[in-house]
């Protein structure tokens, strides 16, 4: 992940169309949308660069996972993912451009990464010392975005995920 400043606030999602994007995929697939009827309105990172730099990774097919830390997820009364759940993930101007299911989830700490998870997350060279180093940063910058201090002890939540929707993006 490139060094990115930190954001005052999230940035403003079109949630709107992100509704109608989840509509057109629960008509195409009301089995899955039923199975796995929660789903969230996110982006990628902390700022709009972010966002759209980690999104250009999921549509070229190089990134199916991700990780945040649980405290993250946490905020505003917020909950950690299951297996199956749903989110919509947003470009750096809030504009939805695809759907995620979660296929993997388990919680850990900083240590307990594995190369093939680095890999699978599809940034920098993908290797596992790039991976730590870019989420050393990453997890000390939202740490104290929210008054926090991290540590490689903190929870982490690693989930792999499929693209479903929409068709041309899907795998």
């Amino acid at each position: 992940m490139p060094e990115n400043p930190p954001v005052a606030a999230a940035f403003p999602l079109d949630r709107d169309a992100a509704e109608r994007m989840w509509a057109a995929y629960a008509e195409a697939h009301p089995e899955a949308a039923a199975a796995g009827s929660e789903y969230t309105i996110e982006h990628f990172g902390d700022s709009p660069r972010l966002a759209d730099q980690l999104l250009e990774v999921v549509l070229t097919g190089a990134k199916r996972a991700t990780s945040e830390l649980v405290a993250e997820y946490l905020l505003d009364g917020g909950a950690v993912p299951r297996i199956g759940s749903h989110w919509i993930a947003c470009d750096g101007a809030g504009a939805p451009r695809v759907i995620i299911r979660s296929i993997e989830l388990r919680i850990g700490s900083f240590a307990s990464v594995d190369a093939a998870f680095a890999a699978d997350e599809g940034e920098d060279d993908l290797s596992l010392g790039s991976w730590q180093r870019e989420h050393r940063r990453y997890f000390t910058r939202v740490s104290a975005a929210r008054g926090a201090t991290w540590t490689e002890d903190d929870e982490i939540v690693f989930e792999r995920f499929r693209v479903v929707w929409p068709p041309e993006h899907a795998d």
